[in-house]
């Protein structure tokens, strides 16, 4: 069997993937060719979309498998010690994205105003917060995700947004280039007390251990595979605004490096670098951690409910992070 992938329809970046066959069946294909998928991954800047998987639903095991073609380390989310009420009861691999009871993830709150005014939904920083990618907080960070929706919401609720960082870097001008080629970001587990947010409101930070120390990561990150640039950052919630955002230049919310870092975020999160995905039952989104960025959109979860599962992928963050053990493992 071989695997059709397209433009996808209204984005600048990704791809649509297509094989008349069932969910078994395209993980057997992906197997048995592991370098193919992986291959129109990087092709497609970072980003693949399957439809019509629903067979992972009965066979969460389909998922994990395919997970392990893009890497050879899936992480398991009893040892990064995850909120076991958001870990699926069965493959510990698979983190539940949900508002349905044990998960206790709820939706982001709606931006003001919550429509452009040309009905829009609004992508772009600051009016839309939670850019980030995931676990940057973490050394070496994971390669990729796969995010499967197992109940949608309703249409027009609940989109996942992604950001292109290989176009965004590409649109910098060269002064801008230069500023950031090797400038460091410092990047804070949510939920510490390092976060915009908690730093304005004069939150005491925790103590930390170990493990769960802020993690400096380049601003921008080569890709192993293709060589291509890509600007790597997370905005407020994402990144340590004691110590920075960025190292060398002045801290806080309120420092030159929080200025820059505004401004970068407003640039990569302008809509020619977006794609808004709207959830249909069954779909599946491969992203690349190390190019792109995303952010959760509200749904209305006093009246709907909605479950994602996502498992992420780890193995070759690049020459940067050569030989290093893993930041959150403590002996």
């Amino acid at each position: 069997m071989s695997f059709n992938v397209t433009a996808l329809s209204g984005a600048t970046f990704g791809g649509l993937v297509t094989a008349p066959t069932n969910s078994a069946d395209i993980v057997a294909a992906a197997e048995a060719s592991p370098a193919t998928l992986p291959g129109f991954l990087n092709q497609f800047n970072g980003f693949l979309l399957i439809k019509g998987m629903d067979g992972f639903e009965s066979e969460p095991e389909l998922l994990l498998r395919l997970s392990q073609v893009f890497g050879p380390e899936v992480e398991s989310y009893h040892e990064t010690r995850m909120a076991q009420q958001n870990v699926h009861p069965e493959i510990p691999e698979i983190l539940m994205v949900s508002n349905i009871p044990p998960a206790d993830r709820m939706p982001p709150p709606q931006p003001d105003p919550p429509r452009n005014a040309d009905g829009s939904l609004p992508t772009q920083f600051p009016q839309r917060r939670g850019w980030h990618t995931d676990q940057s907080y973490r050394r070496p960070p994971p390669d990729a995700s796969l995010f499967f929706c197992v109940v949608a919401a309703p249409k027009g609720q609940a989109q996942t947004l992604y950001a292109n960082g290989i176009a965004a870097y590409e649109g910098l001008s060269s002064e801008m280039k230069t500023q950031v080629n090797s400038l460091v970001g410092i990047h804070a587990k949510p939920g510490v007390g390092r976060g915009e947010v908690a730093v304005r409101a004069g939150e005491t930070p925790m103590e930390l251990g170990p493990g769960d120390q802020p993690q400096r990561q380049p601003v921008v990150r080569i890709h192993p595979e293709t060589g291509a640039n890509s600007l790597y950052l997370c905005e407020a919630g994402q990144m340590d605004w004691i110590d920075g955002p960025f190292v060398g230049m002045e801290p806080g919310p309120d420092g030159e490096g929080a200025k820059l870092l505004y401004k970068l975020m407003a640039h990569y999160t302008r809509p020619e670098f977006v794609y808004a995905h709207d959830w249909d039952k069954g779909d599946l989104i491969i992203y690349d951690n190390r190019t792109l960025i995303h952010a959760a959109t509200w749904f209305d979860a006093a009246q709907h409910q909605r479950l994602m599962w996502r498992t992420t992928v780890s193995g070759n963050p690049g020459a940067e992070y050569a030989g290093e053990a893993k930041s959150w493992v403590v002996a």
